[in-house]
């Protein structure tokens, strides 16, 4: 994963409460062994009308939406069952943080350990900026070190966002690359149990 500080990029609005994972990504297209190509499922369902044409009236294949690299939601986003494919497929597409009211509580775990920054925000906020998202595409810049958002037009807030997440995010970090700067100590112990039954 790559680290960041500051992301700038638009946003893009999805007016929509209790967004479940088997929406996010449906079910069958969970056969895939890789993290990656689960983009092009992206809210499939929704995305994309019976015969395989993009449905021009799902809000992320308006042409202004283009490229977004914020999701603006609604209540309870991530809701259902706990699957980590969800995070994977909005990163594949190209969301870099999702801004909610409210994130189930799996899928907010399973984001930052993905890499998503999944920013909680009070419900008068996220109102405004799926207001604006709905008339119109807009720029929002994310600063993780400061904590805050801010848009185009002089809106600013902050948010909550616990140290260590921050920390790794910042850096760039999964749990598993946590473990190997410690390679050394592992080592030293793995040499100290030789011989030892």
């Amino acid at each position: 994963m790559s680290g960041f500080k500051v992301l700038e990029g638009k946003a893009a609005a999805l007016d929509r409460a209790n967004v479940d994972t088997d929406q996010i990504i449906p079910k069958q297209f969970l056969k895939r062994i890789e993290k990656t190509g689960f983009g092009q499922f992206l809210f499939y369902d929704w995305r994309f009308l019976k015969d395989g044409e993009p449905n021009p009236e799902f809000e992320l294949n308006r042409p202004e939406n283009e490229g977004a690299s914020f999701l603006i939601v609604n209540e309870n986003f991530g809701c259902g069952s706990s699957r980590e494919h969800a995070p994977w497929a909005l990163l594949d597409y190209g969301f870099k943080a999702v801004i909610a009211p409210s994130f189930a509580d799996i899928f907010h775990q399973n984001c930052l350990k993905n890499g998503i920054l999944p920013i909680q925000l009070k419900e008068e906020e996220v109102s405004y900026l799926l207001a604006k998202g709905k008339s119109q595409a807009f720029q929002l810049k994310i600063d993780l070190e400061q904590e805050t958002v801010s848009d185009d037009s002089g809106f600013s807030t902050s948010f909550p966002i616990n140290d260590y997440w921050k920390k790794m995010l910042m850096n760039g970090w999964d749990e598993i690359e946590i473990t190997l700067q410690l390679d050394e100590k592992i080592a030293e112990y793995e040499k100290s149990l030789q011989g030892v039954r």
